[in-house]
């Protein structure tokens, strides 16, 4: 028997964000995944070095890689468009939850255990939490790289993104906009001053 769960996967990278808005440089859901998870493993070690944090940086960052897995069947849906109707929103979210049990249906018996959570994430969960800081994190990024190539479209989001940044109240995600987060708005030559190969 085939199980065609990679191959939907896989196409995360024809799943182009920020769908509404002119960009400098496209970005798509594998790319994204990527970054979030990243960030997502950061903050859950941030977490356990500086906070006391029992996280397991590992699966924070699977989770973060699955984030936005039901788009591959969902297609990314522009925040503007799924957060201003509050009966969309929720229409939506019973899409995506309909997806991802597609999705989790396309593993082998023995391996949708492990994938499960992964897939259809408890958003209750403390790891959801670093995820979607993450994710925050991650669209904030993108807005500071497009501002840096001279598109004003995104000062509106970077604005806005950082704002709901600021009001998550968890002291790795502050950490990390302070120590991290500044490189990406720098040059080459800014963030390599002093290094040696």
């Amino acid at each position: 028997m085939l199980y065609h769960f990679f191959a939907y996967i896989n196409r995360m990278k024809y799943i182009n964000r920020w769908g509404l808005m002119r960009n400098t440089m496209p970005e798509n859901d594998t790319e994204h995944a990527a970054q979030t998870a990243m960030i997502a493993h950061a903050l859950a070690v941030l977490a356990n070095k500086r906070y006391a944090g029992q996280y397991d940086p590992g699966q924070v960052m699977a989770l973060a890689l699955y984030h936005d897995a039901s788009e591959v069947i969902t297609g990314d849906m522009p925040t503007p468009v799924k957060h201003n109707n509050p009966q969309l929103k929720q229409e939506y979210r019973r899409l995506e939850s309909i997806a991802n049990q597609r999705l989790l249906s396309m593993l082998p018996d023995d391996l949708q255990p492990d994938y499960q959570p992964l897939i259809c994430h408890d958003e209750s969960s403390l790891e959801w939490k670093l995820v979607k800081a993450a994710d925050k994190i991650s669209a904030y990024i993108k807005c500071i790289e497009e501002k840096k190539a001279g598109n004003s479209e995104f000062e509106n989001a970077a604005y806005t993104i950082r704002s709901s940044i600021d009001r998550i109240d968890l002291p790795e995600v502050r950490d990390f906009m302070r120590e991290c987060v500044p490189g990406f708005g720098m040059t080459l030559d800014e963030i390599s001053q002093g290094e040696t190969i």
